[in-house]
């Protein structure tokens, strides 16, 4: 096989005309210059320079492989640039994996702050399950998700994650609901009350029936709505009551009044998962802060408490 080092010798030798020139251009003594040729040649098979008086001038193979070693010193010089350019943040591109109700308050602005901070690093966006994401940041496939996941759950192997934000739970009770009155609620005061659910069980659910247990209460659901936007227009027609999360208000049915819940507060938490070790790369460690301020800083529209 021909190294490419030797091809670049060869490259300032056919340039310079002589090996002593070559020598010099390159900082290496005539005799180190030689013994690349010579070595160069024998990995070829055939002869490459041959002397002109004081000189040397290529032969046809010579000149084959200067030109070789010439196309190869250009992508080596590029090669080299990309890299400087990624290792510092300036160009790459990075792949989001993130839950639905993260997009607009959290996602967004922290998309929109990565690229005034590194305008040339490309952002795929995609929704994705935890466990799909999971699978694709093991796999390289995604550089980042967002996840609801608890803090105590157990850790993943080859996986980082990192605590963002709580998202709290709020009541959404029908206009004109007696406990709209109440600037605050205890979750306990809506143990009497039917339910309509919003969500799987999961990471989503647990929360909401792990307080409504420490409360003393399991809640009786009436009606699965699936998604948010159809829970809170349940909720409207008076079928029941909800606890949604704050990132799940972002757009406010009309027919609802929403209440903060405490004793307890259920919560979920935000987590951003990355492959460990972080790789040495700015834009992802940028990304991470900007998805760190977004969680924790966010006021989705219509998510905070009415006062009544």
């Amino acid at each position: 096989m021909l190294d490419v080092r030797r091809m670049q010798v060869l490259r300032a030798v056919v340039a310079s005309g002589s090996v002593t020139a070559a020598a010099r251009n390159l900082g290496y003594t005539p005799s180190a210059v030689s013994q690349q040729m010579a070595a160069l040649e024998k990995e070829a098979g055939i002869g490459l320079l041959e002397r002109t008086g004081r000189g040397v001038r290529p032969t046809e193979a010579g000149r084959v492989l200067s030109a070789y070693a010439d196309v190869i010193g250009r992508h080596l010089a590029e090669a080299e640039t990309a890299l400087a350019e990624l290792r510092a943040g300036r160009t790459g591109r990075l792949a989001v994996r993130y839950f639905a109700t993260a997009g607009a308050a959290v996602v967004a602005p922290a998309v929109a702050a990565l690229r005034r901070e590194h305008p040339g690093v490309q952002v795929e966006l995609r929704l994705g399950e935890a466990e799909e994401s999971l699978l694709e940041l093991r796999e390289g496939r995604a550089d980042v998700a967002l996840m609801i996941r608890p803090t105590d759950a157990p850790p993943v192997d080859g996986l980082r994650f990192t605590h963002l934000a709580d998202d709290r739970y709020l009541a959404v009770l029908p206009r004109g609901h007696r406990l709209a009155a109440k600037r605050e609620l205890d979750l306990a005061d809506l143990a009497d009350q039917p339910w309509v659910g919003s969500d799987q069980p999961g990471p989503c659910l647990a929360p909401v029936l792990e307080a409504c247990g420490a409360a003393g209460f399991s809640p009786g659901f009436v009606v699965e709505s699936g998604d948010y936007a159809t829970a809170q227009g349940f909720v409207a027609a008076g079928l029941g009551v909800a606890l949604i999360p704050e990132l799940g208000l972002g757009s406010r049915h009309p027919g609802v009044v929403v209440r903060r819940v405490l004793r307890p507060e259920p919560v979920r938490a935000i987590q951003a998962v990355v492959r460990e070790p972080l790789p040495a790369r700015p834009a992802l460690r940028s990304l991470l802060d900007a998805l760190g301020d977004a969680a924790a800083g966010r006021t989705p529209r219509g998510a905070s408490p009415d006062t009544p």
